[in-house]
């Protein structure tokens, strides 16, 4: 036993001083198979282990297995040295070009709101945002939705606790401003909004809302055209086809959705438009008057009109995306596409 134990000792000084004499990488590996490889020095010291006692064995082993240690640390400490004088020593040409950085840009949903919210703001729209966790009378009561509407079932909604749940809609800003404010009102609520629906190509659970609603007196459903055809008409361009649609919503009476023609297949029908030709981007309609009693709003004396659109819908036509899902599913290759 103490003969290898000797052995292990004069190892270990010869190699502790050829590891800090190494002077290049090559001289390093090689140092290192030599000691500690399968056919290295330490692993033929070790073979005298067979004709010791068990006991004996074990001082032996936990001795080897200390120095195994030892030398891989130094080892690795001697290759970082080694390295870094490589690099220091001009391995590395600081002539040659440098490689150009990839700038980071903002996400097309992102942008797409952006647009949106410009068009409106200089129209005279305010910004409005209220809670992502709504309570059942800002996201249904008080917009007029009865109690047995399926809208409010768990099938489609997502439901926290008690009568809070993920807003299925911005239109629960609409009443809280009413509570606040006093007509005139003129404003658009961007946000996020959650569905318990199936994703497919053109729908997803989450995707974000632009809401917007204005109250005076004698606004009229012309007033309502107007500003809508006027937002499709310098987001898409002057030359899209438009036709609205007679609808029902509950705090909306009457109500009305806008299509447009399906920049996508021209018309001609594809999987996103359901082979259709049109694709809607929006609901809308003159606001309910129960909508304006649960606000303390007089009827009679203002009216007003809300609309609502998706953005990542808008943002597929705008920019001609086939599948809602590459907006959310982080692609490198679509998003560096998409600038």
């Amino acid at each position: 036993m103490q003969i290898i134990l000797d052995e292990l000792g004069r190892l270990e000084t010869e190699t502790v001083r050829q590891i800090a004499e190494a002077g290049t990488l090559e001289t390093l590996e090689e140092l290192r198979v030599g000691v500690l490889g399968k056919k290295g020095r330490l692993t033929a010291i070790l073979r005298g282990l067979k004709d010791l006692t068990v006991d004996q064995k074990r001082d032996v082993g936990g001795r080897a297995n200390q120095l195994k240690t030892k030398l891989e640390d130094l080892i690795v400490s001697r290759r970082e040295e080694l390295m870094g004088a490589s690099s220091e020593a001009g391995l590395i040409d600081i002539t040659l070009p440098g490689r150009p950085l990839r700038y980071g840009h903002r996400h097309l949903v992102t942008v797409v709101m952006d647009q949106i919210i410009d068009i409106f703001q200089r129209m005279g729209f305010e910004i409005a945002d209220g809670p992502d966790i709504e309570t059942d009378y800002y996201n249904f009561s008080a917009l007029n939705f009865p109690p047995d509407h399926p809208a409010r079932d768990e099938q489609d909604t997502f439901y926290v606790e008690g009568d809070r749940l993920l807003r299925t809609h911005t239109s629960g800003v609409q009443v809280r401003e009413f509570e606040k404010r006093r007509p005139p009102v003129k404003i658009i609520a961007p946000g996020l909004v959650f569905r318990n629906e199936a994703v497919n190509t053109r729908a997803h659970c989450v995707f974000h809302q632009v809401e917007g609603f204005y109250v005076d007196t004698d606004v009229s459903f012309s007033d309502l055209k107007g500003v809508l055809e006027a937002f499709v008409y310098e987001f898409f361009g002057p030359g899209v086809e438009m036709r609205y649609r007679p609808s029902f919503f509950p705090f909306t009476e009457p109500s009305a959705e806008v299509d447009i023609r399906c920049f996508l297949c021209g018309g001609k029908g594809c999987q996103v438009c359901k082979h259709e030709g049109w694709l809607e981007i929006l609901g809308s309609g003159m606001i309910d008057p129960a909508v304006f009693k649960n606000v303390g709003y007089d009827s009679e004396r203002v009216s007003g009109f809300a609309f609502g659109m998706g953005v990542e819908r808008t943002a597929m036509l705008r920019y001609q995306v086939n599948d809602i899902r590459l907006l959310f599913e982080n692609d490198i290759r679509f998003i560096r596409q998409i600038r």
